[in-house]
């Protein structure tokens, strides 16, 4: 999948009512990283795991116990985490967004000049400056969404909290799971199906990361298996060398 295919899936309608329905609509949220973090996290640290533990020379039943625990309780605490992360983020909007009201409150002039300076720097002038400041204060809401954007780089939309989290703990489970398959099923020198299984779901992540990317299909793929295996082989050496304590 090249660079040219990924744009042509972002591509859209340039006729005038699909523009108007798309301005209507708004920007839209994506969850992509929070799916993407959970899925590679949720592999790797249970192959970690398992990796250390066969490195130990520790039997298949130990593989699936501690495969379990690390999916609920490691899954459950980087839900967590990424909740009260996101939700930081939605406090420092709205934080930000109550001071821009009180200047505009307060000091309306002093934002009406920031309003023309960045509008300046983007080229108008003259007339076309005024109009452009007249414009953007006349309504309230218009003129505090600006310099949300402007003067402070906040997005458009937030991610919503509990959505970021249930969507990483979702990838999380059902990635992290794919190396203990072949244990729970029982097969007979299960460390290669496991490893090969591990392999393919990071090719897949990073496959998949690439429908949003420019990057390659295959370059995105081998990227997270290398940073996958990676992790994998430190738990293993781990484990080997820390086998004869056990």
């Amino acid at each position: 999948m090249g660079r040219n295919e990924s744009l042509a899936r972002l591509e859209h309608s340039h006729t005038p009512g699909a523009i108007a329905k798309r301005l209507r609509d708004g920007p839209r949220v994506s969850y992509l990283r929070d799916w993407v973090y959970g899925g590679i996290d949720g592999t790797v640290t249970t192959f970690a795991i398992m990796a250390g533990v066969v490195g130990a020379s520790l039997s298949p039943t130990v593989v699936i116990i501690l495969g379990v625990a690390n999916l609920l309780a490691d899954g459950f605490s980087m839900a967590a985490a990424n909740f009260t992360g996101t939700k930081a983020e939605q406090d420092e909007y709205q934080q930000l967004r109550h001071m821009e009201e009180r200047h505009v409150d307060l000091a309306p002039e002093g934002e009406r000049e920031e309003i023309r300076q960045i509008f300046r720097v983007k080229g108008f002038e003259g007339e076309a400056l005024e109009a452009a400041v007249g414009v953007i204060t006349k309504h309230r809401d218009r003129w505090i969404d600006t310099m949300m954007a402007e003067e402070h780089g906040m997005p458009a939309v937030t991610r919503s909290p509990l959505h970021a989290a249930l969507y990483t703990f979702a990838a999380f489970l059902l990635f992290g799971s794919v190396p203990l398959i072949p244990y729970v099923l029982g097969l007979d020198e299960p460390e290669l199906p496991s490893t090969i299984m591990t392999g393919l779901t990071f090719f897949s992540i990073g496959s998949l990361r690439s429908y949003w990317s420019p990057t390659p299909w295959w370059r995105a793929g081998l990227e997270t298996v290398a940073i996958g295996m990676l992790a994998a082989g430190v738990a293993y050496l781990v484990g080997d060398l820390l086998k004869g304590f056990v």
